[in-house]
């Protein structure tokens, strides 16, 4: 058996102690070793030796426990990975006895599965047979029912149409009080009550199909016909939706811009596009991406501007009214805000302890920022601390939002709670408290003052991970509805543009759209994979959503 020298194992700890940063204990240990005096060559020794070796160790090990306690029977057996303080603080009997007595367990629920399984099958085989004597007993009575009816007619030749159908139905009614007569077969019941009225038809939807990774973010230009969609492959597309109705199922689009951001090859993880924006004229799209590096791309795919000072993933970006400047925050804990005519930094905003996870402009020069370290802060351009704290949230604060005329701040959080801020109190004004789990996601409606729907009442909607919506007064900090037909934590909600509908979409694969006049689904449509994000064109006419299928659905809307 190879074994290594006590030389070698000294060597491995000097360099592991110096890639780690401990220059001061490299050297102490190096000195005390006489490792300059060892005939090692220090160029054949890879980074993260020391790493490596420990950890083929330890799979070496664990092979051996597993191999020791496999029989014949169950060398196919997948191995039981044991954890690393296992393998390094118990010997191979011990590993073994740990290895035989889950496999007993996973042997055992096996077998319970199975039993199941075979009480399902049982169970199936019974219902079918009963099902079957029923449709016998039902054939046999309308035979019957049958010969009576051609007596009757010969004895009564001038009974009407009318009142035979009426015997017909009495018949049918005394056997379903019998219980002889039950209805159609459920399969039969599951067709008729899938065509829902409010199920969006396949002619009403156009897939657009070309990314090559989940689908996370999408948002439609202001002012034109684009769409713009953002791909765990690396890439942002821009699409030029044609107006009019959409086309049943999956087609290319006249024309979309693929925008990469990395040469060569895609799908590599580091350069996930997490977040996207148009600016207020429609012109410009940003997009961050997991690399730290924001872009801003034109319409027709021109890399305009690469900004790179982020010492981590983006998570959130957002273009000012004036389009001048562009805000990013990221998980290096910092806030930029960027001018976007001398594609510099303008000034870095490193208030919060944690990452930044959510930003959002107030006016043209202040915004509002949020973090894992339960912070929002205020800030304005040019002054080097907030101008506003807020600190009432005991979990990560996961989203902030102005409302349409920039007085009222709304956050969520996982501690799940909304709250509602205003900038005269350092408190919030209203606790939002009814979600059962994390909140993920908050916006306003594009009503009341200060909106082209003055005259409707501004509402806040809350998604979350307890598979609700809730709709709240703004005003009175009260639940209006509770919106609840999803079957798994809502990533996103959005409201359309005259404030009459929220749509939303979840994991469960389903967007819904609901009615906010009654808290009712209108529409409703079921994708291939999970939900990321939903958003309206400007019209109201058209719903987007991205999903994890690579693949982003066009719905008409029309009511």
């Amino acid at each position: 058996m190879t074994s290594i020298t006590s030389v070698e194992l000294n060597f491995l700890i000097y360099r592991y102690l110096q890639e780690s940063g401990f220059t001061h204990s490299a050297f102490a240990f190096g000195y005390e070793a006489g490792l300059n005096k060892s005939p090692i060559d220090g160029n054949s020794v890879p980074p993260g030796a020391l790493v490596t070796f420990v950890q083929k160790g330890l799979q070496y090990f664990e092979m051996e426990a597993n191999l020791t306690c496999q029989s014949d029977a169950d060398l196919e057996e997948d191995f039981s990975f044991l954890k690393p303080m296992d393998l390094i603080t118990k010997d191979v009997n011990q590993l073994t006895q740990m290895i035989n007595e889950r496999r007993k367990k996973r042997q055992k629920d096996k077998n319970k599965g199975l039993e199941k399984e075979h009480g399902r099958d049982r169970g199936r085989v019974r219902e079918k047979e009963r099902r079957e004597r029923e449709k016998e007993v039902v054939k046999d009575r309308k035979n019957v029912n049958n010969d009576n009816d051609k007596e009757q007619n010969q004895l009564h030749g001038d009974r009407t149409g009318r009142e035979m159908v009426t015997d017909k139905e009495d018949m049918v009614v005394k056997q379903e009080k019998s219980g002889a007569f039950e209805g159609p077969e459920p399969m039969d019941i599951s067709t008729a009550s899938t065509s829902q009225p409010c199920e969006i038809p396949s002619s009403d939807v156009t897939v657009l199909e070309g990314h090559t990774s989940e689908v996370c973010a999408c948002a439609w230009s202001p002012t034109g016909s684009l769409l713009a969609s953002g791909s765990g492959d690396s890439t942002a597309r821009i699409w030029t939706i044609s107006e009019g109705r959409c086309k049943t199922g999956s087609q290319k689009p006249l024309d979309v811009v693929v925008l990469k951001h990395v040469r060569g090859r895609t799908n590599e993880k580091n350069k996930d596009v997490t977040t996207l924006d148009w600016n207020g004229e429609g012109s410009l799209l940003a997009t961050g991406s997991y690399d730290g590096q924001a872009r801003i791309w034109t319409t027709n795919g021109e890399l305009r501007s690469t900004l790179n000072k982020h010492k981590g993933p983006i998570f959130s970006l957002k273009w000012n009214k004036k389009g001048d400047y562009l805000l990013t925050g990221s998980f290096d804990k910092t806030a930029i805000v960027w001018d976007v005519k001398t594609e510099e930094w303008k000034q870095q905003f490193e208030f919060h302890s944690g990452p930044t996870l959510d930003v959002d402009w107030r006016n043209n020069v202040s915004f509002a920022t949020s973090s894992s370290d339960h912070m929002i802060y205020v800030c304005k351009i040019g002054d080097n601390h907030p101008i506003k704290t807020y600190s009432g949230h005991q979990g990560e604060v996961n989203c902030v939002k102005w409302d349409p005329t920039g007085s009222l701040l709304a956050s969520c959080s996982d501690d799940k709670t909304a709250k509602i801020w205003n900038m005269k109190h350092d408190k919030y004004l209203h606790d939002l408290k009814e979600h059962s789990k994390e909140i993920y996601i908050i916006r306003w409606s594009p009503t009341g003052p200060g909106t082209s729907n003055p005259n409707k009442k501004l509402v806040l909607a809350s998604a979350s991970f307890d598979s609700t919506v809730k709709v709240w007064d703004a005003e009175l900090g009260k639940s209006i509805y509770t919106l609840s037909g999803h079957r798994e934590p809502v990533y996103s909600v959005a409201f359309s543009p005259n404030g009459e509908y929220i749509a939303s979409g979840s994991p469960d694969k389903s967007v819904h759209i609901w009615s906010l006049k009654d808290g009712k689904i209108m529409r409703t449509y079921t994708g291939n994979g999970g939900t990321f994000e939903v958003c309206w064109n400007k019209e109201g006419d058209k719903l987007a959503a991205c999903f994890a299928d690579n693949t982003v659905c066009l719905m008409d809307f029309r009511m």
